[in-house]
């Protein structure tokens, strides 16, 4: 059998069902591949870097634009 003809073969194939478990749904399969969260807090850290830099320039800037 030609390869063209074992994957023809394996594409008319009845899906396997699993005696052990039930199916999943279309809702728990695709919830699967849902973006998720892999840096927990970076959103929170990055907003307070930035607080933190800008509250650091307003201050320098205050100090250079004073008459000594």
């Amino acid at each position: 059998m030609t390869d063209d003809e074992l994957f023809e073969k394996m594409l008319t194939m009845e899906h396997p069902v699993s005696k052990k478990y039930p199916q999943m749904s279309m809702e728990d399969r695709s919830a699967q591949f849902a973006p998720f969260a892999a840096l927990t807090g970076l959103d929170e850290t990055m907003d307070r870097a930035d607080r933190d830099m800008a509250e650091k320039m307003s201050t320098k800037h205050n100090y250079e634009s004073e008459d000594f």
